[in-house]
């Protein structure tokens, strides 16, 4: 089923095209973004159900102008529907923010950047998701029976299992963007799931999950329905995980940890506004080779459909399909349109705001290593001593260095070309981005795509994405 638009966007957009008319009086460049977004949260546990508003919640609108030299923005969620004198009020409120604004930054001791303005075509149209089931049509009490329902399963299916939370969350988002050329409207649905089961064992206790994301409804949770038999029997092997023996080793990255890789190697190295401000290596390698002949990396909102996916991003920028890495060279970044703007190149579609009360960032949307054409049993048969690396549990990078760090639940060791049956958890990898990218010899043809996790840019500005991959053969430390 398709996904209405916004019932209070609709409401409220002849008031937001006056506001924008108005204001374009006395600004060369005027564009609004006004956002909502309505979403539950989930978690049935053993002896609780807990059902609250999602966290991505958001409802309000922010304003861009452009005075000749710079761009100012101001955000606002109090203007009333059908009011034509209050749509005058807030317009002259605005715009005399930004006077006082434009006159501070003169009094600067240092001087800011002068940027051009923005150059935009004319662009309308309106873009609705689709899903199986919309979940706010869903009841409570029939959302929370089918996950209790779950959770009944997996106390049924093992002696060891002391707790399971059993996770779903939906969002419905809707988004207005408006300029003097541009009229872009667009609602979609995405929707991610969790199984986290804790299993003890005399005194070994250990912690599973699995993860579920797309732009789906509810019948996501038939998916995790689906897959609970495996994670829990993934559950029970982790009671008899050893330690990893730490050293470099030949290691086989499953999808989920070669979406990680990409992620923080060139996902937050590439972000172009860290071009800029010099805190990117990877703007000393563009149209050299950083990786094997055989690792290309795309990122899209287009690339692929998973919750990083969108029409147009929060400046009005089509959403794109960027080849970051083709056969090895470094092709491009990715860019928000005032990046693009600074460094004189064309806007890839990734600028997005944590809320309507942030600023832009480049940021990541699904970012993904492309197919190769091996097969998982013949990588695993070339492995003579090393490990097949499972779930990733979180990552880290430093762009400026392009070291990257990587916590692993578990790995699974492989031993003369065979899976040894024995499990180690957990574990760290650690490497420098060239170096890991540059040993891949072998990719595997299918891709996954994961899109239960947020980004932060730093320690803040979390926005939704997705990362995957194939399977993927290169070496890493492990400890």
């Amino acid at each position: 089923m398709k996904v209405p638009p916004s019932t209070y966007l609709t409401e409220m957009k002849e008031s937001l095209k006056h506001l924008v008319q108005i204001l374009s009086r006395d600004f060369s460049y005027v564009s609004l973004l006004s956002t909502d977004s309505i979403g539950m949260r989930y978690s049935v546990r053993k002896r609780a159900i807990e059902v609250r508003q999602s966290n991505w919640c958001e409802r309000g609108s922010v304003i861009r102008v452009y005075d000749g030299h710079r761009y100012f923005e101001y955000s606002f969620n109090n203007l009333k529907r059908d009011s034509r004198e209050d749509v005058e009020s807030l317009a002259a409120e605005i715009s005399q923010r930004f006077q006082r604004d434009a006159a501070k930054v003169k009094e600067l001791p240092f001087t800011l950047p002068d940027l051009p303005a923005i150059s935009e075509e004319p662009l309308s149209g309106s873009w609705q998701g689709e899903v199986g089931i919309l979940a706010d049509t869903v009841s409570t009490e029939e959302t929370t029976r089918r996950l209790s329902r779950i959770k009944d399963r997996a106390f049924d299916s093992s002696e060891h299992l002391v707790e399971i939370d059993v996770r779903f969350e939906h969002m419905r988002v809707s988004k207005l963007f408006l300029s003097v050329k541009k009229d872009l409207e667009q609602s979609y649905s995405w929707a991610q799931g969790y199984l986290i089961p804790v299993v003890r064992k005399d005194d070994i206790i250990r912690e599973m999950f699995a993860s579920y994301s797309g732009l789906k409804g509810v019948e996501l949770i038939d998916e995790m329905e689906a897959g609970l038999p495996e994670t829990m029997s993934i559950a029970e092997e982790l009671l008899a995980a050893e330690r990893v023996e730490p050293g470099e080793y030949e290691v086989i990255l499953s999808p989920g940890i070669a979406g990680l890789l990409a992620h923080e190697s060139f996902g937050h190295g590439v972000e172009m506004d860290m071009f800029i401000k010099g805190r990117a290596k990877a703007a000393e390698y563009l149209g050299k080779a950083v990786a094997s002949p055989i690792v290309s990396l795309r990122d899209g909102a287009r690339a692929a459909e998973q919750t990083g996916s969108y029409w147009f991003d929060d400046e009005g920028v089509p959403g794109g399909d960027t080849l970051v890495i083709e056969k090895g060279i470094f092709n491009t970044g990715i860019s928000d349109l005032l990046s693009a703007l600074r460094l004189c190149t064309p806007p890839t579609g990734n600028g997005k705001r944590e809320s309507f009360e942030r600023k832009t960032y480049t940021r990541m949307t699904n970012t993904f290593f492309t197919e190769g054409e091996d097969s998982l049993e013949d990588m695993i048969a070339s492995v003579k001593k090393g490990y097949l690396l499972e779930k990733f549990l979180s990552g880290m990078e430093d762009p400026k260095n392009w070291g990257i760090q990587g916590q692993i639940l578990y790995a699974r060791e492989i031993r003369e070309g065979k899976l040894s049956g024995k499990v180690v958890s957990p574990v760290f990898m650690f490497g420098y981005v060239p170096d890991v990218l540059g040993s891949v010899s072998m990719v595997s043809r299918e891709v996954q795509h994961f899109g239960s996790g947020m980004c932060g840019k730093g320690h803040k500005e979390y926005v939704k994405n997705s990362s995957g991959g194939p399977y993927i053969k290169t070496v890493m430390r492990l400890g």
